[in-house]
This record gives C-alpha cells, sequence and structure tokens, in this order.
C-alpha cells in the first residue's frame, strides 16, 4: 500500500474508477493517512520567534554605535556654485549602548564657517542654527581633534574597538552610524579635501542605517521620518537639529536590533587595508 501511495504522488500511476464513482476522501483509508500526515506535519511547533531573535542578536558583531548627523550650510532650491561649497555647521555625535538602548555620552559643536560664514535665512530656518550661534562657533579642524579626545576616552573607558583598529578583531566592536552616505563619504570628505584638512582614518567606515533600513523591512521610506513612523517610533526633538538627528538615528539603531536587523559596515574607503593607515587612539 505504502508504494502505491508513493506512486500515486509521483503520478506514475492514475486510479481509474467505474462508471465515475469516485470514493468519499474521508471514507479512503489512503487519502485518511495522507491528509492525517499533513496534519501532523502542520501541528510540528515551529521554532519560536524570541529563540530566533536571540540568536541573531548574538551575531551581532556591534555593542555599541556611533551615531552622527551633520548639519552644513544650505541654499534654497540652488545648487551652490564652486565657490559656495557645503560646510558643516553643527558637529553631533551620541555614543548608543545597543544593549540597553541608552545614550551614554554626547559630544556637540557648532562649527564656525569661513568659505560662506553669512548663513541663509533657509539654512537657518531649517536647521534651527542662529547666525551668533555659528559666529561664536569654532573651526572644523579644532572640533575635529576635540572630537578625537572625546572619543579616545569613550573607546578606552568601555573597551571597545573600531572597525580596523586591531587586527585581532577588524570588524570591531563598535562603529559609526549615519542616515545616508552623505555625512561622511560627501560632506565631510569634500571640506576636509577642499581645505587641506587631515580627515582621521576612523571615519573611512561606517553604516548607513538607510541601506540595512530598506534590506530589513523591505520598505523605502520617503525621508527619516517617515522610517520612525513606518516602525512606530515618533521623532523627538526639532527636526534637521543635529543632534536630535543623531538621538533619532540612535533609537531607529536600537529598535531594528530588536526587530532582529543585523549591522555590518555598509561603505570603507580604504577597503583593500587590512587597518586603517597611521591609526591610534
Amino acid at each position: 500500500m505504502a508504494l502505491i501511495k508513493l506512486a500515486r504522488q509521483l503520478g506514475l500511476i492514475d486510479t481509474i474508477y467505474v462508471d465515475g464513482a469516485r470514493p468519499d476522501p474521508n471514507n479512503d483509508p489512503e487519502e485518511s493517512f495522507i491528509e492525517d500526515e499533513v496534519t501532523e506535519a502542520n501541528t510540528v511547533p515551529a521554532k519560536s520567534k524570541k529563540s530566533r531573535k536571540s540568536k541573531r542578536l548574538a551575531m551581532q558583531p556591534y555593542s555599541y554605535v556611533i551615531a552622527v548627523d551633520f548639519e552644513a550650510t544650505c541654499w534654497e532650491n540652488q545648487a551652490p556654485p564652486h565657490w559656495r561649497e557645503a560646510e558643516i555647521i553643527e558637529f553631533p555625535a551620541v555614543l548608543v549602548n545597543l544593549k540597553t538602548g541608552k545614550i551614554e555620552s554626547e559630544f556637540h559643536q557648532y562649527i564656525l564657517p569661513i568659505e560662506s560664514p553669512r548663513l541663509s535665512t533657509y539654512c537657518t530656518e531649517l536647521t534651527g542654527i542662529q547666525q551668533k550661534t555659528v559666529d561664536s562657533g569654532i573651526p572644523l579642524t579644532t572640533a575635529i581633534v576635540m572630537f578625537n579626545e572625546w572619543l579616545r576616552h569613550e573607546i578606552r573607558t568601555r573597551n571597545l574597538t573600531l572597525p580596523k583598529m586591531n587586527k585581532s578583531n577588524v570588524l570591531g566592536n563598535c562603529a559609526f552610524v549615519t542616515w545616508t552616505d552623505w555625512d561622511f563619504g560627501i560632506c565631510l570628505a569634500k571640506e576636509c579635501n577642499r581645505k587641506g584638512i587631515r580627515k582621521p582614518a576612523y571615519f573611512n567606515q561606517w553604516i548607513d542605517v538607510r541601506a540595512i533600513y530598506r534590506s530589513w523591512y523591505k520598505y523605502r521610506p520617503c525621508n527619516f521620518t517617515d522610517a520612525l513612523s513606518h516602525v512606530g517610533l515618533a521623532f523627538e526633538g526639532r527636526a534637521h537639529s543635529g543632534i536630535d538627528d543623531a538621538k533619532n538615528l540612535g533609537a531607529l539603531m536600537c529598535k531594528m536590533m530588536r526587530d532582529g536587523a543585523l549591522f555590518s559596515i555598509t561603505k570603507d574607503l580604504t577597503p583593500y587595508q587590512q587597518l586603517n593607515p597611521n591609526f591610534s587612539l
């Protein structure tokens, strides 16, 4: 009987019924046996979501992230000419513990623009940054030095490792995160190159949260606020305030991790080097 049943399942034989009188499947022992097997298979307990999530969390290489969101000079409805490039005017960073969801440290400085020292009305209205705020700001070079000191302290205090910092742990357990590649890939890179500023090598690797978000949730948000809303989060603070954007980005990272998303470096400006050149913290 088992061989006949298998042959039927494989379509090797057909059963011919006299006068088209097909028996009731409910009374057919073989059909009933097959149906029982299917029912039994469907009722086998599936692996719990909690268990799967726990395994994914165990695979997560990063326990901390540093969320960064620069604000820069901007002008309404026009691309700036070559002599009016965007300059960073707000340099915020927050260190987020992904396991607790807490912000454990912040770095925040306003930067004095030198190429276009007068902020446009559009820029002030968009970012909320006032002219007097940037007038009393510090040069970008000074901000980078101060950031390096802040970063060194936080890294050493928590025994953290950034990507390509240590040969024994090239991935690291702490990474920079941004929303898109603009902050490090365009804004900071172009300004440092244009002004001859030495950019620390640790800015060469980061996680573009938007790229991970799109892949994980299978959703393309129209903006950052929409991305938060789609996963049940509300933006806290003022939109386009760099420090508030960074804090909300950290909150989104924690939410994504709780949902099971895995994070990895999405952009590496020194891809063929095992460690960052001249790296020290």
